[in-house]
C-alpha cells in the first residue's frame, strides 16, 4: 500500500500502516492506495477503518458490477474504466473501488489507468489533496470517464470503415472476414452498454446532493464527470444502432447478389429447356421419323432451336428480366 499524507500543507508519502493509523487518528486528510491483498492491508481496513466485512470482500475481488453503498461513516463505489491494452474488437473492462470518508480516499485499482494519472497529477499540483479527499475522488472519475473517449472515437473510425468497404466486397472470404469483424464491433458495444448503463446511474447519483461526503462546491464538477459519461453513453447506443443498420444493409446485399445469381441460372434454365426438349424428341430411336432422312434435317434442327432460344431472350427482353 502507498499513502499520500497532508503534513502542514506538504505530502508525505509512506508504506507504513502505522502512519496510516497515526494519520486517521489526527483527522488528517490522506489518500491511501492499496496495491495488494495483504493480511496487514485486511487488517487495517477492518479494524481501522471500519469497513464492513461484504465491502472488503468486493475490493478485493475484481467481478463485481459497477455500483454504489452509503455506509455511515463512507461511501463506497465500484466503477469500470477501459484498459489500456483495449482495442475496439476486443474490449477489455477493469474495476476501480474507491471508499470516501470525510478526510481519507481508499482505491484499489485492478490495473486502472486512472489512479497512475490521478498520481501524476497529485506530483505536479499537491493542491488537489489540499481540497479534500472528495477532489482525489473527483479526479480519478474525470480520468476515468475521458479513457472511454478515445475508444468510441476509434468505433466511429471503424464503422466508417466498415461501409466503406461493403460496396468493395467480391470475394466469399472478404465478406466472411467483413461479417466477423461486425460481429465482434457489436459485441464489444454490447459490453460497454451493459457496464455503462450500471455507471451512469452512479455517477447520475454522485452528481446529486445525496451524500454528505460530496460537499456542495464539488456538485458541478461531478455534474460535468457524468455529462461526459453520458454522452459517452449515447454515442454508444448510436453506433450500436448503426452497426445494426450496416449489418441488415450488408445481408441485404448479400441477398441481391444472390437473387442475381438465382435469376441468372433461372434464365439459361428457362432458355436451355426448349432447346433439350427439342433434342430429346429427335434423338429417340423411331424407325418412321421423316427429319431421319431429310437431307437438311440437321440444319433444320439447328435452325428451331437458335429460333426458339432467340424468341425467349427476345420475350425476356421485352418483359425487362434481362
Amino acid at each position: 500500500m502507498l499513502a499520500y499524507i497532508l503534513e502542514n500543507g506538504d505530502i508525505q508519502t509512506t508504506r507504513s500502516a502505522a502512519d496510516v493509523r497515526a494519520a486517521l487518528a489526527e483527522g488528517k486528510i490522506f489518500w491511501l492506495e492499496l496495491e495488494e491483498r495483504t493480511d496487514e492491508t485486511s487488517e487495517l481496513l477492518a479494524d481501522t477503518f471500519q469497513i464492513h466485512p461484504l465491502v472488503i470482500e468486493d475490493i478485493w475481488g475484481d467481478r463485481s458490477q459497477p455500483k454504489i453503498e452509503d455506509f455511515d461513516s463512507y461511501l463506497y463505489v465500484i466503477v469500470h474504466g477501459v484498459k489500456h491494452s483495449s482495442t475496439v474488437e476486443d474490449i477489455e473492462l477493469v474495476e476501480l473501488d474507491l471508499v470516501l470518508g470525510k478526510t481519507w480516499v481508499i482505491t484499489y485499482q485492478h490495473g486502472s489507468r486512472s489512479v497512475e494519472a490521478c498520481k501524476a497529477e497529485l506530483e505536479r499540483s499537491p493542491r488537489l489533496l489540499r481540497r479534500g479527499p472528495v477532489w482525489i475522488a473527483h479526479t480519478l472519475l474525470d480520468h476515468l470517464v475521458d479513457h472511454y473517449l478515445p475508444i468510441i472515437d476509434a468505433f466511429d473510425e471503424d464503422i466508417v470503415s466498415i461501409e466503406d468497404s461493403i460496396l468493395k466486397v467480391q470475394r466469399g472470404d472478404e465478406g466472411q472476414a467483413l461479417l466477423a469483424r461486425m460481429f465482434s464491433l457489436k459485441r464489444s458495444l454490447l459490453r460497454l452498454r451493459r457496464v455503462s448503463m450500471h455507471q451512469r446511474d452512479i455517477l447520475l447519483r454522485l452528481s446529486r446532493a445525496e451524500f454528505d461526503e460530496i460537499p456542495p462546491e464539488a456538485m458541478p464538477f461531478f455534474r460535468d464527470v457524468y455529462d461526459h459519461f453520458a454522452r459517452f453513453t449515447d454515442l454508444t447506443e448510436n453506433y450500436r444502432d448503426l452497426l445494426t443498420s450496416v449489418l441488415e444493409v450488408y445481408l441485404s446485399m448479400q441477398s441481391n447478389r444472390m437473387n442475381e445469381v438465382m435469376k441468372a441460372l433461372t434464365l439459361m434454365s428457362t432458355i436451355m429447356l426448349p432447346l433439350t426438349f427439342i433434342a430429346g424428341v429427335y434423338g429417340m430411336n423411331f424407325e418412321h421419323m421423316p427429319e431421319l432422312r431429310w437431307p437438311h434435317g440437321y440444319g433444320f434442327a439447328l435452325a428451331l432451336m437458335g429460333l426458339v432460344a432467340v424468341t425467349i431472350v427476345a420475350f425476356f427482353h421485352k418483359k425487362r428480366w434481362l
